[in-house]
């Protein structure tokens, strides 16, 4: 091998070498700066704008009922709660989700998130990881409220 051999060689071994280094530091420089913003340091604001008249001089008879239909709810799996939820919010109409999810029991009377909307919520982002195939089912907003409408006296 010629000394412009060894030279070539040792360029191009370097080269690469360079190269690894240049790339490895560019993965670490966008995982330490770019990752823990938009994985870690989620902010999760959320917004409710929920106009009600709820009549909140109800006779005893009204709140049996009320208490009646919460309760109903309970009959659903928790997957069906899943879908009804998921489309519910599929079909971007905030009276919808606001029946949808009195019916799950997820709203105080006056239609705002209460304690249980939180832990649901979470419970539905691992519930969506498992069930693609639900959500390209009510992929439109069409397809979502048709759903609803058929599920939501389940």
């Amino acid at each position: 091998m010629t000394r412009n051999q060894k030279i070539a060689l040792g360029c191009g071994g370097a080269g690469c070498l360079g190269l690894i280094v240049v790339i490895v530091a560019g993965c670490l420089v966008w995982f330490f700066w770019r990752a823990p913003r938009s994985y870690t340091a989620r902010s999760y604001n959320y917004n409710f704008n929920v106009n009600s008249n709820a009549n909140l001089n109800s006779d005893a008879n009204e709140n049996e009922n009320s208490a009646a239909s919460s309760t109903g709810s309970t009959s659903m799996s928790d997957d069906d709660k899943h879908k009804l939820f998921h489309a519910a919010s599929a079909t971007k109409d905030t009276d919808t989700m606001v029946r949808v999810w009195k019916k799950l029991g997820l709203t105080a009377p006056d239609g705002t998130p209460n304690e249980n909307y939180a832990a649901f919520a979470r419970e539905h982002i691992g519930w969506l990881f498992r069930n693609s195939d639900f959500i390209q089912e009510v992929n439109n907003e069409e397809k979502a409220r048709a759903y609803v409408e058929a599920h939501i006296n389940d």
